[in-house]
């Protein structure tokens, strides 16, 4: 199939990139010509588990270019995968700004593009409120169009489930895949992009599929939250949370899974604290009353605060911190737990040095550029290039990161206190020594 992808972030340059890997061809679309200009070079624009060789392969192949050329992408495409972003407005409310602005440059291409080009269909993938679609989209497209959706052209909302770091991976088997058509026609449309692809598929309404998304993400904020603070209860106790959590995953048959319910460090991302945030914010418009959901966030910043609070114990003042993307394995800094707690150890005068192997100031593009510049302007200075330059320099380390490097090099005993924001692999053996500090166990 011809496919067109609009935003080329971490899920439209993963969804290109397999896509034209299944042999469909594909054009990405963004309005930064740098991430432009990488792709038609054969690079990825994020850092990602297999991302870069998919990238370069399907290039070489001809599978897969970039433009910033909507109208040439749709003229081009019969299908075309809206994955621009939905960030969070101040007040937690959903930001449809930028799923306006490219529905009304899609709904322009295709009434240029003419009814004897064949049907399009527009499948929207970025994560939005049930309801978006119908009430705000399809009218924005109807508009410009001139012609009725599920008659003249196509629109299906197919939500994502790609874990930053093994997206590719969740790609190509997924756990599930969610098409919410506004009629079967469309639906087959979608259905045919992952032909082939294991998993079950859902067919269901569109705000059927827009508040699956919320569902998922909803309830792994909630997961996080949950074992995080049992762990704080347990090391409070002198309970071993991680032995507790054992036993109590050992129990499959009332719907609880693994994933998650770990006791770990503080949740983010660019997904779980904006979805948080924009489905509490409709609930509350819609005066239903969720006191647990509207708590998961405020429980999470209590736990990254328990790590703040941890190093002040210390007494000591020359920090280093191991991680700051918000997962292993990616570049990406938006609402990274790493970088707040970063920003609270700066903001209280530590003399703070960071490391992590995927992040470098120079590389960063886009929203991880304006959200660093915003959250921590002085990340240069704090940058350090190497593992060993960290241990020279901090009294005191939090462990963020499970990256080998890291974990390799971390010395034993009293100096520098190793602060674990991840359950070591051996925090069991650790915990027995001086100068080591697990976060909840």
């Amino acid at each position: 199939m011809r496919v067109s992808v609009l935003g080329l972030g971490y899920v439209g340059c993963v969804s290109a990139a397999c896509l034209a890997g299944l042999g469909h061809e594909v054009i990405g679309v963004d309005v930064n010509q740098v991430k432009v200009d990488l792709v038609n070079d054969g690079k990825a624009p994020v850092v990602e588990e297999r991302i870069g060789e998919l990238v370069t392969e399907a290039v070489a192949a001809g599978t897969l270019r970039a433009t910033g050329d909507v109208r040439e992408a749709i003229l081009n495409s019969d299908v075309s995968l809206v994955c621009v972003g939905t960030p969070s407005e101040p007040n937690g409310s959903l930001c449809t700004t930028y799923l306006e602005r490219v529905t009304e440059q899609i709904g322009a291409a295709l009434a240029d593009r003419g009814a004897g080009s064949g049907r399009h269909t527009v499948v929207f993938r970025s994560t939005m409120l049930p309801g978006t679609c119908l009430n705000l989209l399809i009218p924005i497209l109807e508009k410009y169009v001139g012609g009725t959706a599920g008659v003249e052209f196509g629109v299906a909302v197919n939500p994502e489930f790609l874990r930053e770091g093994t997206s590719v991976r969740d790609f190509f088997d997924p756990p599930k895949t969610v098409i919410g058509e506004l009629e079967p026609v469309s639906g087959d449309a979608v259905a045919a992009l992952y032909d082939g692809l294991p998993g079950e598929v859902f067919r269901v309404p569109v705000p059927t599929a827009e508040a699956i998304k919320y569902a998922d993400n909803a309830f792994h904020g909630l997961k996080i939250g949950f074992a995080n603070e049992l762990g704080a209860v347990c090391q409070a106790l002198g309970v071993d949370s991680h032995q507790v959590m054992d036993v109590f995953l050992a129990d499959r048959k009332l719907n609880i899974s693994p994933a998650y319910l770990r006791p770990g460090f503080a949740f983010g991302g660019s997904c779980l604290p904006k979805d948080l945030r924009s489905l509490v914010h409709a609930a509350k418009r819609a005066d239903v009353s969720v006191p647990i959901l509207s708590h998961v966030l405020p429980s999470n910043s209590d736990h990254l605060q328990r790590a703040v609070e941890l190093v002040e114990r210390t007494g000591k003042r020359r920090a280093g911190l191991f991680g700051l993307s918000f997962k292993p394995g990616t570049d990406d800094l938006r609402e990274s737990p790493l970088v707040e707690l970063a920003e609270r150890l700066f903001g209280k005068g530590y003399d703070l040095r960071i490391y992590d192997a995927n992040v470098s100031l120079s590389r960063l593009l886009g929203a991880n550029r304006e959200y660093i510049e915003t959250r921590l302007p002085h990340l240069a200075q704090l940058l350090a290039g190497s593992v060993e330059e960290v241990l020279e320099h901090a009294e005191v380390c939090l462990v963020g990161t499970s990256d080998p490097a890291v974990l390799s090099a971390l010395p034993h005993g009293e100096s520098p206190v190793i602060v674990d924001l991840i359950h070591l692999p051996d925090a069991e053996a650790r915990r027995a020594e001086p100068g080591y500090v697990g976060l909840a166990w």
